[in-house]
């Protein structure tokens, strides 16, 4: 960065090249050689696409994951699949980044603003997720699964009309391998499968939402390579979302998305990102993947 011009390359090498916790070691190092911000620095020589991808590398994972749901909710209209997204997580993470959401914006709180800037069933939805207090417990009770199944069977397919709560009873507080025994249990008793069941049942947010919960359960993996393929399918980008997946997954199972990814669409994650990202920014995104 020093003098004219920006070596973007080097730039690139070198934040791909370490972890997150060592970028903030390098953040912390730079500011005691330079006296220095090194995340200001970056932004002051970068731009574009390219800035918003290095600047997300820069930043902790949890006070990045609580910008990020700030951003969804801040302004005209909210992202709402961004919203359930992030709050997809397990309790320690979500209490971590809840405490983050408030320390970063003093004098908000993220379920209030949840509940200021959402409505109806999926509000109540998001409140839950929020409120950090899924069952972790990694053993799984048949019977309890076959109650559920039957309870969300009668609240659905059963029924005119959906009770909605129901189905966020379950899916918002039973622990994932019972959610896992639960949806085998609806298939065995019903025969249908409960993606086609929501997808029938609900509409809107809330099938999202619903959807989203399901589908994450089944495997993460499959879940953000959709996420991915929805950011760069058909006209335009949804850059934001591709960065932070790609960003906050390259540490946990990137290559795996890109392989769940390649197996659900016969296509490569990388060739998308060629596609879809030119220059520095598709260069940064690429050196990511291939990184995993």
């Amino acid at each position: 960065m020093k003098g004219l011009g920006t070596n973007e390359a080097a730039i690139i090498k070198v934040l791909v090249a370490h972890s997150n916790a060592q970028r903030q070691e390098i953040k912390a190092k730079y500011k005691t050689l330079y006296g220095k911000d090194l995340v200001a620095e970056l932004k002051s020589e970068l731009g574009g696409k390219l800035e918003d991808a290095v600047v997300a590398l820069m930043t902790p994972l949890i006070p990045y994951l609580a910008s990020e749901l700030r951003a969804a909710m801040k302004g005209a209209g909210t992202d709402e699949s961004v919203l359930i997204e992030i709050l997809c997580r397990n309790n320690d993470e979500l209490r971590q980044i809840k405490a983050a959401y408030e320390l970063e914006y003093k004098g908000r709180k993220l379920e209030k603003d949840l509940i200021s800037e959402t409505s109806g069933h999926f509000k109540r939805l998001l409140v839950s997720q929020c409120n950090a207090s899924r069952d972790e417990n990694p053993n799984v009770d048949p019977a309890k699964a076959e109650a559920d199944a039957k309870a969300i069977w009668e609240a659905g397919e059963a029924k005119l009309g959906t009770d909605e709560s129901v189905f966020n009873t379950v899916l918002c507080t039973r622990s994932y391998p019972q959610l896992k025994a639960t949806f085998e249990k609806y298939r065995a008793l019903t025969g249908k499968g409960i993606v086609d069941t929501i997808n029938r049942e609900m509409s809107g947010s809330i099938k999202e939402g619903f959807l989203a919960i399901v589908n994450y359960c089944w495997d993460p993996k499959w879940y953000f390579a959709e996420r991915l393929y929805k950011s760069m399918k058909g006209a335009g980008t949804d850059d934001r979302t591709l960065i932070r997946v790609i960003v906050t997954r390259s540490e946990i199972d990137l290559k795996d998305v890109s392989k769940s990814f390649h197996k659900q669409y016969s296509k490569f994650l990388a060739d998308f990102i060629k596609g879809d990202c030119s220059g520095d920014y598709g260069r940064l995104l690429l050196a990511i993947l291939g990184n995993n």
